[in-house]
């Protein structure tokens, strides 16, 4: 607001950047979104055209672009969180707008965590503007955002969407980006951009504990790796932009080549499979043929197509076809994707003849998919090639067209090359490109068989491209289907098949695939293969069918439907409390200790509490019959007066309600005053506090000395970035959170 209230101000500080040798300055809109504006009496329109303007009066005449600055929007995307795409899509619209028309020079999205958030912001950008799109993710050391991206997910996706340019600001200081920003240049040969922080702040005094020299030193280490871009995120006040401006014209720009740029690979937001192996690509989630799935799809049933999943990936499915014809297929695949995504990292393959059903599963799927498929007719080519293009999708080309399915290799291997051709020409990088040769089925065309392995060997020797088969269509009509699939699929590896798509829960189709490894000395010293024999049961158990999975299972994988039938039916046999104990809190115990491992991420371990909740809902209902409740204690939670910074506190409220708390949520910005009211009126035993600001950590002081005046009993825990378990001791906090995990522990040693 101070854009409109006090315009000199913003002038003269954009003024003090580019004295200090700044190119590019940032407009002070990082959080002008109409959600965070609600209330302020100011449109989006009128606050972005007011930044863009000071930013716009400082640079004139100097050597300095304007940047429209977009931040995240402060809410979780689906299926983490309760904002759909469409609507995170829109926010961000209105700023790209506005900002465009004000004379913006380029966009600038930075500082954001979940994918999904920032595809929504990349593609409003791509398809209201004209400008230069710059994206910069924020990761923690782990290399990790906080939602589980992973560097080589971001900068697949990044790329594919095409974005000018991309990289990494705010969280750490430039020491600990100098990993993260090798990893990234291994991925991307866009020019990168390296924003880091001035280290961390010292909550006691506010200052940052980097000198500018110190930095600018820092950051130049970066450069050197061949980055594109350098700047300053928080704490760089003109002296580190000063300091580094220096540092920076020393530095000859000299971007190595990328090692991964040119190698097929695929992704989901968290888990990036390179095409460097056989990858096994699971059929399953695909009604045809299938008389339970068509029910189950029919009634609505996403919980059973979730099983179906899980049991594939849990079976060494890389990746996962999922197809859904004979319903409403546009809109069941957009339900799909979006539940798909809440359970499994694999990446997904679109499985679709339909232009518009591609378009909307690829808009919402936040990783690299692959699309199956087009086919050499020109028609298909014109209609599905520029929307892979748009997505940075892979393709896989049917190698059939107007005339059908060829008899023999060389006239599959023409086919091919012209879909390459195709595709290259529409933008699409031969590295996306893969190639089906077609399984005819046995029974009928035996002959074909050979041709078919020939078109394999041809396009994976001569082109150079990666090849898929769906396996098992050679065995229709046969006896001993399984025996017929599992050695046409080793004749298919040895003729250079790349990615088979089969049921990887008949193991003797997955053994094939790791004795291929084996033998073809990929598996190297045959680790791969003695590790898997050394934990497979000789005679391993079918997995479990939909509906006869357990409650802990459907929690721990985020089964909310099936968690609350589950429950319903334990109700009849098992005493609520019971339930409670030894099954739902034990389950969310497993959820947390994978996420405190790093083997599960913030969008699984939310989903696992929202079974549990669902779990809940039912032992809730239960109780209510008995004049009982479910709910352990009380809790309050609040981001303290002066901070709106709530993402963290509003995901400690969801676990903590999850298992079984009760909390009263008082919002962001609350005065001390109504921290102690609530406590008093519901008895609460303890007190959560958040703040993510340095300016803010004496509201949370205040807040805390006034409990104590006030001699409320409760315990209170606090919690945010800027905070220490030193700084939260010394400001009479009971407890330290160092993540929502920690304070349901937290909870659980006050409460019980």
């Amino acid at each position: 607001l101070l854009n409109l209230t006090h315009p000199q101000w913003l002038v003269e500080i954009h003024s003090a950047y580019i004295a200090a040798g700044a190119q590019v300055v940032y407009t002070n809109t990082f959080g002008a979104n109409r959600l965070k504006l609600a209330g302020s009496g100011c449109t989006v329109d009128e606050v972005v055209r007011a930044g863009v303007a000071n930013a716009r009066a400082a640079a004139e005449g100097k050597n300095c672009l304007v940047a429209l600055d977009i931040g995240p929007l402060g809410q979780l995307l689906q299926p983490t969180g309760s904002l759909s795409f469409d609507e995170a899509y829109a926010l961000f619209a209105e700023q790209v707008i506005a900002g465009s028309a004000a004379g913006a020079d380029l966009i600038c999205i930075e500082t954001v965590a979940d994918l999904s958030e920032a595809r929504a912001a990349v593609l409003a950008a791509k398809e209201n503007s004209r400008l230069p799109v710059v994206c910069t993710m924020t990761f923690e050391q782990n290399m990790r955002t906080f939602t589980g991206c992973s560097v080589p997910s971001v900068a697949l996706v990044l790329e594919g969407l095409g974005v000018d340019m991309l990289g990494i600001n705010c969280s750490l200081g430039p020491d600990e980006i100098y990993p993260i920003a090798q990893e990234l240049l291994r991925w991307t040969s866009l020019p990168v951009l390296i924003k880091p922080n001035a280290g961390l702040p010292d909550p006691a005094t506010g200052a940052y504990t980097i000198t500018p020299e110190a930095f600018a030193e820092s950051l130049g280490r970066i450069a050197a790796l061949g980055v594109k871009g350098v700047g300053g995120c928080c704490g760089t006040d003109p002296r580190f932009i000063h300091a580094l401006a220096q540092k920076a014209a020393s530095i000859t720009h000299a971007r190595p080549a990328a090692d991964l740029t040119l190698q097929p690979a695929v992704c989901s937001a968290s888990r990036v499979v390179p095409i460097d192996r056989v990858r096994v690509v699971g059929e399953r989630i695909n009604p045809t043929g299938k008389k339970r799935f068509k029910e189950a799809l029919l009634h609505r049933d996403m919980d059973y197509l979730l099983t179906q999943a899980l049991s594939q990936t849990a079976a060494g499915a890389d990746i996962l076809d999922v197809g859904l014809p004979g319903v409403d297929e546009k809109e069941m695949m957009e339900q799909a994707v979006t539940a798909l995504q809440s359970v499994t990292d694999a990446p997904l393959q679109i499985d679709s003849t339909k232009p518009e059903v591609l378009e909307r599963a690829l808009r919402l799927y936040s990783g690299k998919a692959v699309v199956n498929s087009v086919n050499g007719e020109q028609a298909v080519l014109e209609q599905v090639l520029p929307i892979v293009k748009k997505y940075g999708a892979a393709v896989i080309g049917l190698t059939l067209d107007e005339k059908g399915i060829p008899q023999t290799a060389e006239e599959r291997f023409e086919i091919a090359r012209r879909i390459l051709a195709a595709a290259q020409e529409a933008g699409i990088p031969k590295k996306n490109v893969y190639i089906d040769c077609l399984t005819l089925t046995a029974s009928a065309e035996q002959a074909a068989v050979a041709e078919t392995l020939r078109a394999v060997r041809m396009v994976h020797e001569k082109l150079g491209l990666k090849t898929l088969l769906g396996v098992s269509n050679i065995s229709f009509g046969l006896p001993r289907r399984q025996v017929v699939n599992q050695h046409f699929l080793t004749m298919a590896l040895c003729a250079g098949l790349d990615l088979p798509i089969m049921n990887p829960n008949d193991q003797a189709m997955m053994d094939a695939v790791r004795c291929y490894h084996l033998l073809a000395n990929i598996d190297q010293d045959a680790k791969e293969f003695i590790a898997h024999c050394a934990a497979a049961p000789e005679t391993p158990a079918a997995p479990a069918p939909a509906g006869e999975i357990s409650l802990d299972y459907a929690v721990e994988n985020g089964l909310q439907q099936e968690a609350g039938a589950l429950t319903r039916r334990m109700l009849a046999d098992m005493p609520p409390m019971e339930i409670v104990n030894t099954v739902l809190i034990p389950a969310l115990d497993r959820a947390g200790a994978g996420f405190e491992k790093g083997t599960l991420f913030l969008p699984q371990l939310i989903q696992a509490a929202g079974a549990a909740q669902a779990a809940f809902e039912e032992i809730r209902k239960d109780l209510a019959r008995t004049g009982k409740s479910a709910s352990r204690g009380c809790i309050v939670v609040a981001t303290v007066k002066g901070d709106v910074h709530d993402i963290g506190k509003n995901i400690v409220k969801v676990l903590l309600e999850n298992y079984g708390f009760g909390v009263i949520d008082l919002g962001k910005d609350v005065p001390p005053e109504e921290v102690v009211r609530a406590a008093r009126e519901h008895g609460a035993q303890l007190v959560g506090l958040s703040a993510l600001m340095t300016t803010t950590l004496p509201s949370m002081e205040e807040t805390i000395a006034l409990l104590r005046r006030e001699k409320m009993p409760c315990k209170v825990m606090v919690g945010g970035a800027v905070l220490t378990p030193d700084y939260a001791h010394k400001i009479g906090a009971d407890y330290y959170a160092k993540d929502a995990k920690e304070s349901v522990d937290i909870a659980r040693q006050v409460i019980g």
